[in-house]
C-alpha cells in the first residue's frame, strides 16, 4: 500500500523550516502532499494562490511531492486524497502541546490517520511565519528565512 502523507499548514509564508520538514519527510513516504489550508482564525498575508505557485516551483523536480490547496478539516482532506499520515514539524515544547491536541482531534475525525512529528533542525527552530511576516511588513529583509524571494 502506498504511504501517502500530507503536510498541512497555512504556509503564510512557506519558511526554510517548512522546506526542511518537507525534504526530510519526503524520504519517509512514497508521496507527500503539501496541503495549503485556510486557517479561519488568521487573515492571510500572502494569497493562497501565490503560495501554491511558489511552493510548486520549489519542488517541481521531485515527483513524490505535490502541492494542493484545500478548505475544511485537515482530517477530511487526508481521507479525500488517501493519506494515512499527517506530517508536522515541532520547534519546541509549546508546538508539541498544540500539535498533540490537534493530532488527537484529527484521530477522532479520521481514526485511520497517524500524525508523524519531525523535530525541526536546530538552526531553523527559531523561524516562524509570524515573525517573518512582521519583519517583512516593516521593510526588513527576510531572505535568510524563506527559500524564495518576496
Amino acid at each position: 500500500m502506498k504511504r501517502i502523507a500530507i503536510f498541512p499548514g497555512s504556509f503564510d509564508p512557506f519558511t526554510n523550516g517548512h522546506f526542511d520538514v518537507v525534504q526530510r519527510g519526503a524520504a519517509l513516504f512514497d508521496e507527500l502532499i503539501i496541503a495549503i489550508g485556510n486557517n479561519s482564525t488568521k487573515q492571510r498575508y500572502m494569497p493562497v494562490e501565490k503560495m501554491l505557485e511558489i511552493i510548486t516551483a520549489l519542488f517541481q523536480s521531485d515527483t513524490r511531492i505535490k502541492v494542493q490547496a484545500y478548505t475544511g478539516l485537515t482530517a477530511n482532506f487526508a481521507q479525500e486524497v488517501g493519506a494515512r499520515f499527517l506530517l508536522r514539524g515541532l520547534r519546541n515544547t509549546t508546538d508539541f502541546e498544540y500539535e498533540n491536541t490537534i493530532a488527537q482531534a484529527n484521530r477522532h475525525v479520521n481514526p485511520g490517520l497517524e500524525t508523524v512529528f519531525l523535530i525541526t533542525s536546530p538552526p531553523l527552530a527559531a523561524i516562524s511565519s509570524s515573525i517573518i511576516r512582521e519583519i517583512h511588513r516593516y521593510g526588513g529583509n527576510v531572505d535568510a528565512f524563506i527559500p524564495f524571494r518576496i
